[in-house]
Formats: C-alpha cells, structure tokens, sequence
C-alpha cells in the first residue's frame, strides 16, 4: 500500500499466536485468582444469530486450548453499548474485552488510563502480517490499544430485482443519477431508501458522507483535532442533506425507524423487499441475512459507492470506513486478554467470522474465501480510494458525535437546519 489513509488498508495477517503458559497462569489484575485461574468479561454487540454464536464458539475454542481461563460473555445491543461501555469504564467496573470504534471515543479512554496498550503483546506473526497502517485507527501516544478484526467501508446497499422492476439498468454514479433512480423506485411502488433515524446515527451517516464530498481530506483531520466545524464546506454537506430530503427519498415513518432490530427496521425493510437501498457500512449484509424470511442472506443484495457530487473539495473515490477492533480494559490480566486477541485473527478464526457476518476479514489469507460480488465490489473500491474517513461520530468522539447525530435528525424532521448541525456541533465541542 503506497498511500496514507487515515484508518488502514486492506490488511494482512497471518496465522495467530499461541498462550504462552505463564500467560494463562498470572494476569496483575483482579481478574486472576492464588491458583493460576483466570476469569475474565467480553462485551460485543452482536445479540442474534450467526454472530452472537460465532462469538460463543470462538470462545469455547479458546477456553478448551486454555483451561485455565474462562470467560464471560455479555451481548449488547449495538446502540446501547457505547453508552454502557463509557459507565462500566467510568465506575472501574469495565469488562476486560470490548468492543473498540476507535477515534476520538477511543483517545478519551486513552487519556483517562482505562484501556490496555497492547503494543508489546501483539504476536509475531501478527507484527509480521499486519500493516503499520491497519493499527493507525488504534494507535495514540506511541501504543496501540485494540487488534482489528475487520474491514467495514460504506456505501449504498441495494436490491438488484427492485432495480430491475424499476426499469434501473446500472447503478447510479452521481447524486443526479441517483434522484432519477428514486423517482423510478417510487413510480413502482418501494420504498426508495430506509434510514432507521429513530437511532440517529444511520440518518447522520448521509451527513458524513456529503462532509466527505464536500471537504478535504485536511479539513476533515484538523477537525479531529480542534472540534472547530468553522469551514463552509460543512454548512454545505447540510445543505446537501436538506436538499436531498426534500426529495423525499425515504421510507414512510423512517424518524420512528429503528436499523437494525426486526423487520420494520431499515435494515430488514431491504431484507424484505420493501425498500430499494441503505447506505451503512458493511457490516450490513449479516444484518440483513438475519433478517430475511429465511434468515438467509439476501440473494439479490448489490453495493455501490456513494455517489459524486459536483463541486466540493472531496477527492473523488474518498469513502467513509472503519475497523471492529477489540481492545482490553486497563484491569484486564494482560497475558490471558491479549492471548484472547492474537487468537481471534487466526485465519480458521477469520474464515469463521466471515462466514458469521458475512463481511470482510481483516486477515488477508482469510479474505479469500469471500465469494459474494458485492464484498468483492466493495473491497475493489476500498483498496482504490485516495482517502478513507472513520465514521465522523467515532472520529470526532462521543460528545460532539451525538450532538451531530441528533442534530442532523432534527433536520430532516423541519425541526432544525444546516446552520443548527454547525451551531449545535460545535456548542458540544465547547463542553469538551
């Protein structure tokens, strides 16, 4: 990889390393007992399906290499962990695994000592396989604080037998294009787009990507360092999201959408058919799999980048992306956690967790079992784009990301404007 992005390539790893025995008999925390046992916790966010039980495999797998060790595991809803995260970490109570966004929610853990730097703990094979850049998204001050177990770039989600029933023979490229597909999808009869706004933050993510048309790549990086929205361009990716939703590109009630729970939420309104599109990262195709009829994955599902606009300072073919990661807590024993980490990037892990979420490994060895076109498609943009953005409420951390979550809402419910984004945004980066 010849080109800088801000939160890592297409990665690889290699096969993962094996627990050292003194790793599983001590730990320096709370979590180790007089008779060499470790117990420890894991948060992730996968609660249904194929991923909830991936998660309880792997871990099976790993205690049975590891007697010594076992783990508890806590599934939480995704739109609730964060919240639940930042009070567990913030009462000394956090769980030893977690999951981690990294950005600026990340840097405000490092900075209040509550997670591990796992720098020196990392395996040699995974030193070896992995990119400086895949761990730029997890590294501050010198260490690295989580191991990245996948690749999830966004784009636009679609059913390729709605598009055809529309009379839609290519995907769009421009936004222009894209207003045209949408009054073809609405003369048919679907729903154009689903957003599940009730949650916030997959309405806000049109926002991210026209900010990602609209500005540069340095504006978008000096903003994560100062939290100043000063710059015209992000006023204009409001304006950009107004316009487009006076179009009245979205689903009937999409403000009291949720995205990802059952099948009136957005996701499952692409699962069913019921509407055309979803811009999310790609994490969505294993959501939207367990939410067909069948539970299966979504036989016509497509991808396409977002599209152009004209004008901006955005260099074409930018995409907002980011990594999953896990990190251990700062309690957490550090042999056992950071053992736990080195194995969940095996290859076999990988392949598995693959096959879990239907999305993109970060192993590279593992990455060519994928077989779906539209993983292919966006893992063929991915490695082209000048500049990939972790998604603006990670970046930017948690305060000022819900501030502008919710802000963009408002917007779309007349009750706010482009101007109130910047205000409200930038009040919330005030309050630190």
């Amino acid at each position: 990889m010849t080109r800088n992005k801000r939160i890592g390539a297409i990665i690889a790893i290699a096969a993962g390393t094996a627990l050292l025995a003194t790793g599983c008999s001590s730990g320096g925390s709370d979590s180790g007992s007089g008779d060499g046992k470790v117990s420890m916790t894991f948060w992730h966010n996968s609660t249904t399906g194929p991923g909830k039980a991936y998660w309880v495999k792997t871990v099976k797998q790993f205690e049975a290499a590891n007697p010594n060790v076992t783990i508890t595991i806590q599934a939480v809803q995704n739109e609730d962990l964060d919240g639940k995260l930042q009070t567990a970490l913030n009462s000394g109570d956090a769980p030893d695994i977690f999951l981690q966004r990294g950005g600026g929610k990340m840097s405000a853990m490092v900075k209040a000592g509550q997670v591990m730097d796992i720098k020196d703990s990392i395996g040699s094979a995974a030193k070896s396989a992995i990119s400086s850049a895949a761990f730029d998204g997890y590294k501050q001050d010198g260490g690295t604080y989580a191991m990245p177990v996948d690749v999830l770039p966004e784009g636009i989600w679609y059913s390729q037998d709605l598009f055809k029933a529309a009379g839609i023979t290519s995907t769009p490229t421009t936004m222009d294009e894209l207003n045209n597909d949408i009054a073809k999808l609405k003369t048919s009869g679907v729903a154009p787009v689903a957003v599940g706004a009730k949650d916030a933050w997959p309405a806000a993510h049109w926002f991210y990507n026209f900010a990602l048309r609209e500005c540069s790549a340095g504006t978008l990086a000096k903003a994560g360092s100062t939290l100043k929205f000063d710059d015209p361009c992000w006023k204009k990716a409001g304006q950009d999201v107004a316009q487009f939703n006076d179009t009245k590109p979205f689903n009937d009630g999409f403000l009291t959408t949720a995205a990802q729970q059952g099948a009136g939420s957005s996701a499952g309104l692409v699962a069913n058919h019921k509407a055309a599109m979803e811009l999310m990262g790609s994490w969505d195709p294993g959501v939207i799999s367990s939410l067909t009829p069948d539970a299966k994955p979504l036989s016509d599902l497509g991808w396409f980048p977002f599209p152009a606009i004209s004008g901006g300072n955005g260099k074409a073919g930018s995409m907002m992306g980011g990594l999953d990661g896990f990190s251990c807590s700062a309690k957490a024993p550090k042999g056992p956690c950071t053992a736990f980490l080195n194995f969940i990037v095996k290859k076999d892990q990988q392949e598995a967790y693959y096959r879990a979420f239907d999305t993109i490994p970060v192993n590279k060895n593992a990455q060519s079992v994928i077989t779906e076109p539209y993983l292919k498609d966006v893992l063929a943009a991915y490695t082209k784009a000048p500049y990939v953005s972790q998604y603006l409420d990670t970046l930017y951390g948690q305060n000022v990301g819900n501030a502008l979550n919710t802000s963009v809402v408002d917007l779309l419910a007349g009750k706010g404007s482009a101007a109130d984004i910047i205000s409200t945004t930038n009040q919330a980066a005030a309050k630190g």
